[in-house]
């Protein structure tokens, strides 16, 4: 690749990863990479969109950046040395999406927020997205989805309803019966997908209960993808059965519970234990 094309995509690329990374500092790390990628890759093939090869690497280093990230450190865990933003970054940041939405990117999934910034700031269209994060153009979509309405102000589950799922697996597991039922509405629905089509539905507490009875030994209440439900490891399998959108009534019953299982895409997802 001609050094021209790279310098020519520079400024998208530094404006790409330092709204993945939230920082200049190490944007300028992630878009040198870069450059050391495809200089090694030369002579491999021409290139026909250097401008688009470059932003799938960078978006890629991003992505690898900000799972390491969260697999070492919380966000306590930031050093208050860090080095803060020029002031021509923040104007360059501001004018993209707004100064006011860092805070909330970096609460978002890696996943989510390269989903979020590579379509909804830059215009990457899906089917590129997806083939970034390994995932099918549907469950990108959902990502950018939940990440925007994370942006737009939709809150983090709260611990009410954090303790409720955690209650319902527990009476699960202990094959409690009565708290199953005292848990979720009279008419609550549990639905199971696959490949995003309902394949069994059933209707009414009592049936739920039923059965969830002694279903949850190693279930753990997480976040999945931003969402709250809970992972279930399947035994010999590297998989998770997700189960997400737990909705509730307004007096905090479980209204409805959709599991879904999708295994060429659960090894993608983002899973934060609560």
């Amino acid at each position: 690749m001609d050094l021209n094309d790279f310098e020519s995509a520079r400024p998208r690329l530094l404006a790409v990863a330092t709204r993945m990374l939230g920082s200049p500092a190490d944007a300028e790390d992630a878009v040198q990479e870069a450059w050391l990628r495809a200089d090694r890759a030369d002579g491999e093939g021409t290139v026909d969109n250097p401008a688009a090869w470059l932003t799938t690497v960078v978006s890629r280093i991003c992505l690898d950046r900000l799972r390491a990230r969260r697999e070492t450190a919380s966000l306590d865990d930031v050093d208050p040395a860090d080095p803060a933003p020029a002031p021509d970054d923040e104007a360059q940041l501001a004018e993209s999406v707004g100064a006011a939405m860092g805070a909330v990117l970096d609460d978002l999934g890696p996943a989510e927020r390269v989903a979020f910034v590579l379509h909804d700031v830059f215009a990457v269209p899906f089917d590129d997205v997806a083939a970034i994060l390994g995932r099918s153009p549907a469950a990108t979509r959902q990502l950018a989805s939940r990440a925007r309405r994370r942006v737009a102000g939709t809150p983090r589950p709260d611990a009410a309803r954090t303790d409720a799922v955690r209650a319902f697996l527990a009476a699960s597991r202990d094959g409690d019966f009565a708290a199953l039922v005292e848990l979720l509405d009279p008419d609550a629905v549990f639905r199971t997908h696959t490949d995003g089509a309902a394949t069994s539905v059933l209707t009414g507490a009592p049936a739920i209960a039923e059965a969830f009875l002694f279903k949850a030994k190693t279930a753990l209440v997480a976040l999945v993808d931003g969402v709250l439900g809970y992972t279930v490891r399947l035994p010999g399998a590297p998989s998770y059965l997700l189960l997400g959108d737990v909705t509730f009534t307004a007096d905090g019953r479980i209204a409805a519970l959709d599991v879904t299982l999708r295994a060429d895409e659960v090894a993608g997802s983002e899973v934060v234990p609560l």
